[in-house]
């Protein structure tokens, strides 16, 4: 299946109805690509807790789009300020983990508060929306370049050969609008004529990596392999991993990373080969008010039918299938933590630091 997708973005303004918001149902791909359209802010709502998106900056853009819908459905409430703020605290406990949500919603909610003028409200908060949205397109785009300047010694080390990158989950432009963050890097490379090869876990329960970014580096030309989740230190230890570069959907002022359960488990197999690990994120995955990743960020747990239930292709239908005992317990973490001494560099919208407290904040002092 060919990408139609126009800019390769994966949210956008109806161009003929400025009051849907359309997005890519990412459930169905890569096996169908269907349009959704978003006609009010319990649609996006649904959206973001039913994972039609899906990864922290599209989250993000998403609930700011919501936010916008709830303007339009506002604007004749009669308490409108309890209103605004149901709709803020639904959006925000949709999906818990990705700091990106409250980021946007907040915002929204802020300017919000301080218009009485309906038509205004509605104006402002679609130019907040978009505004959110480019600031995420521009961020990855630097991500990307930034990215690509810190693997360049491993590229040099190569000789001409591919270089062997594994990435976990789906850190691309599905997750992100346009560019990605761990894959931003990546397309920079291959706009460069750098070789690169992607080993591509399959990131189970939802298979995020099998099915999302194979699709998208399969649209992008790039070479790539989907692995196991439990192959990857196999790689590391026979030298067939150069470096590792994965998303984060929440990372705390001192370095900690949560991002899609299993991530946690490649930091180690990195440490113990000497394989660089990198974490690409922009400046809105940041918590500023979290110093103790393992401790204080919250960890959604979802439903245990997505551990149980896997869902493929057979004969053009797309089926689920249960792969457990029926009566079996099951147990779905969504995210896990990697504490910052594993990891190797952060890759942000404004450059490569450590992950330390103090390399973080030479990049980002107003915080």
């Amino acid at each position: 299946m060919k990408n139609k997708i126009k800019n390769q973005q994966s949210i956008w303004l109806n161009p003929k109805d400025s009051k849907i918001i359309e997005i890519i149902d990412q459930r169905f791909l890569p096996h169908q690509l269907i349009i959704e359209q978003l006609k009010s802010w319990k649609d996006s709502e649904i959206a973001i807790r039913e994972m039609h998106v899906r990864g922290a900056p599209l989250i993000g853009v998403t609930a700011a789009y919501g936010m916008y819908l709830a303007c339009l459905e506002g604007k004749d409430q009669p308490a409108k300020e309890s209103f605004f703020l149901e709709v803020a605290t639904q959006l925000k406990a949709s999906r818990p983990t990705a700091v990106n949500l409250a980021w946007a919603v907040d915002r929204q909610l802020a300017l919000i508060n301080g218009l009485n003028n309906a038509e205004e409200m509605i104006s402002k908060s679609l130019e907040l929306a978009e505004k959110i949205s480019v600031e995420e397109i521009e961020n990855c785009a630097k991500i990307g370049q930034y990215g690509l300047d810190l693997l360049q010694p491993l590229i040099a080390q190569k000789k001409g050969k591919p270089l062997n990158i594994l990435t976990h989950c789906n850190a691309g432009w599905l997750a992100c609008v346009q560019h990605g963050t761990a894959t931003a890097p990546m397309y920079a490379a291959h706009r460069a004529g750098v070789p690169i090869h992607v080993w591509v876990d399959e990131t189970r329960p939802r298979n995020q990596g099998a099915r999302l970014t194979a699709w998208e580096l399969t649209q992008a030309g790039i070479p790539h392999t989907v692995i196991p989740d439990n192959t990857g230190g196999h790689l590391m230890q026979h030298g067939l991993v150069d470096c590792c570069i994965v998303g984060s959907d929440r990372t705390t002022r001192t370095g900690d990373v949560a991002n899609k359960i299993g991530t946690y488990l490649k930091a180690l197999a990195a440490y113990d080969n000497n394989v660089p690990f990198y974490v690409a994120l922009p400046k809105s995955t940041f918590d500023w008010e979290i110093r103790d990743g393992v401790k204080e960020i919250p960890i959604e747990e979802r439903n245990s039918k997505e551990v149980k239930f896997i869902q493929g292709l057979y004969e053009k239908n797309i089926l689920k299938v249960l792969i457990s005992p029926p009566e079996s317990p099951a147990v779905n973490f969504g995210f896990d933590v990697t504490p910052a001494h594993l990891v190797t560099r952060l890759i942000t919208d404004r450059g490569v630091c450590q992950a330390n407290e103090t390399s973080i904040h030479e990049l980002f002092p107003e915080y």
